[in-house]
């Protein structure tokens, strides 16, 4: 459908990579349209049974949001553009195959939310993840709407407030990694997990997953409405544009 995700087959599970490896797989429009148009696709497939999501490259499975793209963002434009990037997770949730985060590196912000949206999580021991997005000048609320699913009040307020990047071990230890594996095994292992999942009995199957759903979707739009009522007054204030335009200038991509 495009080439900023490809589609790779270990059997009868398939592998959706985000490509865009010299952006760390950061979420543009393009991308997001992208990651649902092929979940929906894959999810009709009978000769798909489960979906493992990666990232291209050794760097990141999804960095966030791709700031280039959000610092030209109008705040007339954020709620479309705050609706395109939520889509994904939406999308992952109504899928009823097994859909299994493969993390081979960084995943932040939309790309930390992605994997906390998926079934299960397998990572190698190198991978951070954490909702930065605070540091961007980005009120961080639909990250810690998901993160409400996963952890207590207490350490999703420290990772939404300050921003900070979790190790590896410490998220297998809160619970968000699922399997830890060496680099080399993420995704045997992650088609693994998936194929595991899908030869659960389907129906008992079904009816599990769209419990899970329905209780993550019951405050989606909550969070959403909120997210966008921040982003505009944050957007509005210029904080986002000059801690982007400070960011980029220091790598010497202003």
């Amino acid at each position: 459908m495009s080439d900023v995700v490809e589609v790779e087959r270990a059997g009868d599970i398939a592998i959706l990579r985000f490509n865009r490896p010299e952006a760390l797989n950061a979420i543009s429009v393009a991308l997001a349209r992208a990651i649902a148009a092929n979940l929906i696709e894959l999810d009709h497939r009978d000769d798909v049974r489960g979906i493992v999501l990666t990232g291209a490259g050794e760097r990141a499975f999804c960095a966030g949001v791709d700031l280039r793209e959000a610092r030209g963002i109008q705040v007339a434009e954020i709620e479309e553009w705050f609706s395109t990037a939520c889509n994904i997770y939406r999308q992952i949730l109504l899928t009823d195959k097994p859909v299994i985060a493969a993390l081979n590196g960084v995943a932040a912000g939309g790309g930390f939310q992605m994997a906390l949206v998926s079934d299960l999580r397998v990572a190698h021991p190198d991978t951070r993840l954490g909702q930065p997005e605070i540091n961007a000048g980005i009120p961080s609320i639909m990250g810690s709407y998901w993160m409400t699913l996963h952890l207590g009040w207490a350490k999703n307020q420290e990772l939404s407030m300050t921003g900070r990047l979790m190790p590896a071990a410490e998220a297998k230890e809160l619970g968000l990694i699922n399997y830890l594996v060496e680099r080399e095994e993420l995704i045997d292992k992650a088609v693994e997990v998936a194929g595991m999942l899908a030869d659960k009995p389907a129906t008992a199957w079904l009816r599990t997953k769209a419990r899970f759903r329905e209780v993550a979707l019951s405050g989606f739009e909550e969070a959403f409405r909120a997210g966008v009522l921040g982003q505009q007054e944050a957007y509005a204030r210029g904080e986002p544009q000059a801690v982007i335009d400070a960011f980029l200038a220091a790598r010497g991509g202003g």
